[in-house]
């Protein structure tokens, strides 16, 4: 629009100063400009090279028109190739640019060289803060992405490891008694249904909240206080703990302090971090028969505490000495779980055997 203005004032221009042909040749040449404007984008380079020339022919025809107005469509592609391109490329385009500046030192003085290399500097600078702009964002998508990827991975091993952990146990308890005690059998049998219906119906609703059509019936994770849905919560640790018990372990819980009205995050978070501690305890502490869970809800920080009776651990095990905790890929996500919270988390085995994790999460979400 601005270029269509232009070419009409240099028509206009031209017309008061009795060059009536000049102008039409140089107003024509300007709409030409406007014309090559479009396709700047997939070839910045050209367009700037027919820009630059025909700028430089309307000032021949109209030395009335300044030189820096004669070339604004350069300037224009200057900026447009200064973001889109390698900065070596755009910094010779402003170096080619620059050259005419004697011309206009010639026609205008030490103003009119001024004004033409500061326009011309001024339309680089702008395009290589756009680029960097664009550049950050496509840096934050391509982190938000690997963010959210990691996530999805971080839920969908809590759900598949702790199930199947829980299946193997009571698979083998089955085929133990499967002839001698047919009756505990079939119960290990019915826990081992319920522990896949579990875990099928969240990976259902984890499904559901990450499909790009997720809307208001999908659980939610801002905020506190909010309906919730089927999804793992606090609420539901008696039915995590359920399903541990059905291995034989003995696990013991403790609440104090109240807990529905944990942020969402929050909540989870903790939910995870006792699933993966039983999970651990199950795969990774042979002789382990006790398990203990103390959830300690205050008013910043929810308290969360597993601690197991296995014996002294072996060093290479997730359950391993205070050197190699958290060379397993549970702990590294309960504290990935924690950090992204604003907690803190401790995972170590104790001096007289078993293994403890203590978990502190604020209860404001960061």
């Amino acid at each position: 629009m601005v270029l269509a203005v232009l070419g009409v004032s240099v028509l206009v221009a031209g017309t008061e100063h009795g060059r009536q042909l000049p102008a039409a040749a140089a107003a024509a040449l300007v709409l030409a400009q406007v014309c090559a404007l479009r396709w700047q984008t997939r070839a910045p380079v050209t367009v700037l090279a027919v820009n630059a020339a025909t700028g430089l022919a309307v000032w021949a025809l109209l030395p009335v028109v300044t030189l820096t107005g004669a070339l604004l469509a350069a300037q224009v592609t200057l900026c447009v190739l200064s973001a889109t391109r390698p900065r070596r490329v755009s910094v010779r385009a402003l170096v080619v640019m620059c050259l005419p500046a004697s011309v206009a030192f010639a026609a205008g003085g030490l103003a009119g060289l001024a004004v033409y290399l500061l326009t011309v500097v001024l339309a680089w600078t702008a395009g290589q803060w756009r680029g960097a702009q664009q550049a950050r964002i496509r840096a934050e998508m391509r982190r938000a992405v690997v963010e959210e990827r990691a996530r999805i991975a971080r839920e969908v091993h809590d759900v598949v490891a702790h199930t199947l952990s829980v299946m193997v146990i009571q698979a083998g308890a089955a085929d133990d008694v499967f002839t001698q005690r047919p009756e505990q059998a079939r119960q290990a049998l019915r826990a081992i249904e319920t522990s896949a219906r579990s875990a099928l119906g969240e990976l259902r609703l984890l499904l559901r909240v990450f499909r790009p059509d997720a809307g208001e019936d999908g659980p939610g994770e801002d905020g506190a206080g909010e309906q919730r849905g089927p999804g793992p919560w606090l609420a539901r640790l008696d039915e995590l703990a359920d399903t541990v018990r059905a291995t034989g372990m003995t696990v013991r819980l403790h609440r104090t302090g109240v807990t529905g009205t944990l942020p969402a995050a929050v909540d989870l978070a903790a939910y995870r971090i006792v699933q993966e501690a039983l999970t651990n305890t199950l795969r990774h502490a042979p002789g382990a028969d006790e398990v203990s869970v103390r959830i300690t809800a205050e008013a910043q920080y929810v308290m969360i505490t597993v601690t197991d009776n296995g014996p002294v651990p072996q060093c290479g095990s997730p359950h391993g000495s205070p050197a190699t905790a958290g060379a397993g890929r549970g702990l590294v996500g309960m504290r990935e779980r924690v950090r992204l919270v604003g907690g803190s988390l401790h995972a170590a085995p104790l001096p007289a055997g078993g293994f403890e994790v203590a978990a502190r999460l604020p209860v404001e979400e960061v």
